[in-house]
Protein backbone atom coordinates (compact mmCIF):
# COMPACT_ATOMS: atom_id res chain seq x y z
CA UNK A 1 0.00 0.00 0.00
CA UNK A 2 1.30 3.56 -0.96
CA UNK A 3 1.41 5.99 1.92
CA UNK A 4 0.35 9.42 1.00
CA UNK A 5 3.02 11.79 2.77
CA UNK A 6 1.33 14.85 1.75
CA UNK A 7 -1.67 13.62 3.53
CA UNK A 8 -2.81 16.90 6.26
CA UNK A 9 -1.43 16.37 9.50
CA UNK A 10 -4.58 14.68 11.18
CA UNK A 11 -4.75 14.16 15.12
CA UNK A 12 -6.53 10.72 15.18
CA UNK A 13 -6.56 11.16 18.82
CA UNK A 14 -7.91 10.55 22.36
CA UNK A 15 -8.57 13.83 23.91
CA UNK A 16 -10.36 14.09 27.52
CA UNK A 17 -11.43 16.25 29.89
CA UNK A 18 -13.10 15.60 33.22
CA UNK A 19 -14.39 17.68 35.76
CA UNK A 20 -13.83 16.87 39.82
CA UNK A 21 -14.38 18.54 43.17
CA UNK A 22 -12.45 21.90 42.79
CA UNK A 23 -11.12 21.74 39.30
CA UNK A 24 -10.96 20.21 36.10
CA UNK A 25 -8.43 17.93 34.43
CA UNK A 26 -7.74 17.18 30.77
CA UNK A 27 -5.99 14.55 29.27
CA UNK A 28 -4.68 13.49 25.62
CA UNK A 29 -2.63 10.99 23.91
CA UNK A 30 0.52 12.16 21.73
CA UNK A 31 0.30 10.65 18.11
CA UNK A 32 0.00 12.83 15.02
CA UNK A 33 -0.41 11.37 12.26
CA UNK A 34 -0.29 11.85 7.95
CA UNK A 35 -2.49 9.27 6.47
CA UNK A 36 -0.88 6.17 7.89
CA UNK A 37 2.62 7.85 8.68
CA UNK A 38 3.10 8.82 12.27
CA UNK A 39 4.35 12.03 11.45
CA UNK A 40 5.12 12.75 15.99
CA UNK A 41 4.97 10.44 18.78
CA UNK A 42 5.21 12.96 21.54
CA UNK A 43 3.21 16.20 20.12
CA UNK A 44 1.19 18.13 22.77
CA UNK A 45 -2.17 18.38 22.09
CA UNK A 46 -3.31 20.55 25.26
CA UNK A 47 -3.07 24.26 24.18
CA UNK A 48 -3.16 27.36 26.96
CA UNK A 49 -5.93 29.59 25.38
CA UNK A 50 -4.74 31.96 29.29
CA UNK A 51 -3.90 31.46 32.62
CA UNK A 52 -6.99 29.74 33.52
CA UNK A 53 -8.03 27.97 30.47
CA UNK A 54 -6.78 25.24 28.22
CA UNK A 55 -7.62 23.14 24.92
CA UNK A 56 -7.80 19.49 24.10
CA UNK A 57 -7.22 19.44 20.25
CA UNK A 58 -8.34 16.85 17.60
CA UNK A 59 -9.01 16.30 14.20
CA UNK A 60 -6.69 18.60 11.69
CA UNK A 61 -3.75 19.47 13.53
CA UNK A 62 -3.57 22.86 11.37
CA UNK A 63 -7.35 23.58 11.80
CA UNK A 64 -7.12 23.25 15.75
CA UNK A 65 -3.50 25.32 15.74
CA UNK A 66 -4.91 28.43 14.26
CA UNK A 67 -8.11 28.66 16.28
CA UNK A 68 -6.21 28.18 19.22
CA UNK A 69 -3.39 31.11 18.20
CA UNK A 70 -6.92 32.99 17.26
CA UNK A 71 -8.82 32.63 20.51
CA UNK A 72 -5.20 32.87 22.39
CA UNK A 73 -5.52 36.44 20.36
CA UNK A 74 -8.85 37.67 21.47
CA UNK A 75 -8.80 36.47 24.56
CA UNK A 76 -5.93 38.48 25.52
CA UNK A 77 -7.50 41.78 24.03
CA UNK A 78 -10.71 40.57 25.97
CA UNK A 79 -8.24 40.12 29.41
CA UNK A 80 -6.59 43.91 28.69
CA UNK A 81 -10.27 45.49 28.31
CA UNK A 82 -12.16 43.78 31.59
CA UNK A 83 -8.57 44.36 33.74
CA UNK A 84 -9.06 40.58 35.14
CA UNK A 85 -9.32 37.23 33.33
CA UNK A 86 -11.33 36.14 30.62
CA UNK A 87 -13.88 33.03 32.20
CA UNK A 88 -13.92 29.44 30.88
CA UNK A 89 -17.34 29.78 29.34
CA UNK A 90 -16.10 33.30 27.15
CA UNK A 91 -13.34 31.24 26.19
CA UNK A 92 -15.31 28.15 25.03
CA UNK A 93 -17.84 30.55 23.02
CA UNK A 94 -14.86 32.34 21.22
CA UNK A 95 -13.83 28.88 19.81
CA UNK A 96 -17.36 27.92 19.11
CA UNK A 97 -17.48 31.08 17.25
CA UNK A 98 -14.64 30.29 14.89
CA UNK A 99 -15.39 26.96 14.63
CA UNK A 100 -19.28 27.25 13.64
CA UNK A 101 -18.87 30.23 10.50
CA UNK A 102 -16.23 28.12 9.40
CA UNK A 103 -17.04 24.50 10.11
CA UNK A 104 -17.59 24.02 5.90
CA UNK A 105 -13.21 24.82 5.63
CA UNK A 106 -12.41 23.39 9.44
CA UNK A 107 -11.92 19.63 10.47
CA UNK A 108 -11.82 20.67 14.09
CA UNK A 109 -13.29 18.91 17.54
CA UNK A 110 -12.33 20.45 20.78
CA UNK A 111 -12.20 20.19 24.35
CA UNK A 112 -11.89 23.59 26.28
CA UNK A 113 -11.79 23.37 30.24
CA UNK A 114 -10.64 25.61 32.93
CA UNK A 115 -11.83 27.60 36.17
CA UNK A 116 -12.91 30.86 37.20
CA UNK A 117 -14.04 32.06 40.49
CA UNK A 118 -17.37 32.22 39.20
CA UNK A 119 -18.54 28.87 38.16
CA UNK A 120 -15.07 27.21 39.16
CA UNK A 121 -14.20 24.48 36.85
CA UNK A 122 -15.77 23.82 33.46
CA UNK A 123 -15.56 21.16 30.18
CA UNK A 124 -17.18 22.84 27.03
CA UNK A 125 -17.61 20.18 23.91
CA UNK A 126 -17.17 22.17 20.79
CA UNK A 127 -17.44 18.95 18.50
CA UNK A 128 -16.95 19.61 14.24
CA UNK A 129 -19.56 21.79 13.04
CA UNK A 130 -19.29 23.98 16.10
CA UNK A 131 -21.96 23.31 18.30
CA UNK A 132 -20.93 23.79 21.93
CA UNK A 133 -22.25 21.58 24.88
CA UNK A 134 -21.21 22.04 29.17
CA UNK A 135 -20.61 18.77 30.40
CA UNK A 136 -19.54 17.19 33.86
CA UNK A 137 -17.16 15.21 31.30
CA UNK A 138 -16.10 15.12 27.61
CA UNK A 139 -14.01 12.40 25.02
CA UNK A 140 -13.26 13.18 21.73
CA UNK A 141 -10.52 11.66 18.75
CA UNK A 142 -10.77 8.22 17.58
CA UNK A 143 -10.05 6.77 20.35
CA UNK A 144 -13.28 8.15 22.08
CA UNK A 145 -15.02 5.13 20.28
CA UNK A 146 -13.68 2.77 22.77
CA UNK A 147 -14.49 4.51 26.22
CA UNK A 148 -18.04 5.64 25.99
CA UNK A 149 -18.88 2.41 27.55
CA UNK A 150 -15.96 2.77 30.24
CA UNK A 151 -16.79 6.58 31.39
CA UNK A 152 -20.94 5.73 31.56
CA UNK A 153 -19.73 3.13 34.59
CA UNK A 154 -16.60 4.80 35.90
CA UNK A 155 -17.30 8.86 36.00
CA UNK A 156 -18.62 9.99 38.93
CA UNK A 157 -19.90 13.08 41.19
CA UNK A 158 -17.46 14.57 43.17
CA UNK A 159 -14.31 13.02 42.23
CA UNK A 160 -11.08 14.08 44.36
CA UNK A 161 -8.28 15.66 42.24
CA UNK A 162 -6.38 12.24 42.65
CA UNK A 163 -9.45 10.11 41.50
CA UNK A 164 -10.20 12.39 38.24
CA UNK A 165 -6.12 12.23 36.79
CA UNK A 166 -5.95 8.45 37.46
CA UNK A 167 -9.50 8.25 35.71
CA UNK A 168 -8.19 10.26 32.64
CA UNK A 169 -5.01 8.39 32.64
CA UNK A 170 -6.53 4.84 32.60
CA UNK A 171 -8.99 5.91 29.56
CA UNK A 172 -6.58 7.18 27.61
CA UNK A 173 -4.55 4.14 27.87
CA UNK A 174 -7.29 2.24 27.00
CA UNK A 175 -8.00 4.08 24.20
CA UNK A 176 -4.19 4.03 22.88
CA UNK A 177 -4.55 -0.08 23.18
CA UNK A 178 -7.24 -0.09 21.06
CA UNK A 179 -7.21 2.52 18.84
CA UNK A 180 -4.14 2.52 15.93
CA UNK A 181 -4.52 6.18 15.36
CA UNK A 182 -3.97 7.12 18.91
CA UNK A 183 -0.40 6.83 20.96
CA UNK A 184 2.65 7.85 22.31
CA UNK A 185 2.39 9.27 25.64
CA UNK A 186 -0.25 10.89 27.70
CA UNK A 187 0.18 14.28 29.40
CA UNK A 188 -2.15 15.81 31.63
CA UNK A 189 -3.57 19.69 32.42
CA UNK A 190 -5.14 19.87 36.09
CA UNK A 191 -6.63 23.36 36.22
CA UNK A 192 -8.05 24.73 39.91
CA UNK A 193 -8.07 28.11 42.06
CA UNK A 194 -4.74 27.25 43.12
CA UNK A 195 -2.96 27.09 39.28
CA UNK A 196 -2.19 24.95 36.76
CA UNK A 197 -0.53 21.59 37.24
CA UNK A 198 1.22 19.71 34.18
CA UNK A 199 2.06 15.67 34.31
CA UNK A 200 3.57 13.72 31.71
CA UNK A 201 3.12 10.12 31.76
CA UNK A 202 6.01 8.04 29.42
CA UNK A 203 4.78 4.75 27.06
CA UNK A 204 6.90 2.77 29.48
CA UNK A 205 4.80 3.85 32.96
CA UNK A 206 1.21 2.96 31.36
CA UNK A 207 -1.12 -0.06 32.66
CA UNK A 208 -0.55 -3.00 29.24
CA UNK A 209 -4.29 -4.13 28.09
CA UNK A 210 -5.35 -6.54 25.86
CA UNK A 211 -1.97 -8.38 25.58
CA UNK A 212 -0.05 -5.76 24.47
CA UNK A 213 3.49 -5.79 24.13
CA UNK A 214 5.67 -4.39 26.77
CA UNK A 215 7.45 -1.25 25.62
CA UNK A 216 11.15 -1.59 23.38
CA UNK A 217 13.37 1.23 23.08
CA UNK A 218 13.57 0.51 18.96
CA UNK A 219 12.28 -1.65 16.30
CA UNK A 220 15.76 -4.04 16.78
CA UNK A 221 15.34 -4.60 20.35
CA UNK A 222 12.20 -6.72 19.57
CA UNK A 223 13.49 -8.28 16.19
CA UNK A 224 16.49 -9.39 18.51
CA UNK A 225 14.79 -10.45 20.92
CA UNK A 226 13.20 -13.22 18.18
CA UNK A 227 16.31 -14.38 16.43
CA UNK A 228 16.47 -17.87 17.68
CA UNK A 229 19.98 -19.35 19.02
CA UNK A 230 22.43 -20.67 17.22
CA UNK A 231 22.23 -24.35 16.68
CA UNK A 232 25.43 -26.61 17.93
CA UNK A 233 27.02 -29.54 16.55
Amino acid sequence: MDLDLSAPHSMGTTIIGVTYNGGVVLGADSRTSTGMYVANRASDKITELTDNVYVCRSGSAADTQVISDYVRYFLHQHTIQLGQPATVKVAANLVRLLSYQNKNMLQAGVIVGGWDKYEGGQIYSVPLGGTILRQPFSIGGSGSSYLYGFFDQAWKEDMTREEAEQLVVKAASLAMARDGASGGVVRTVTINAEGVTRKFYGGDTLPLWHDELEPTNSLLDLLSSSVPEPMST
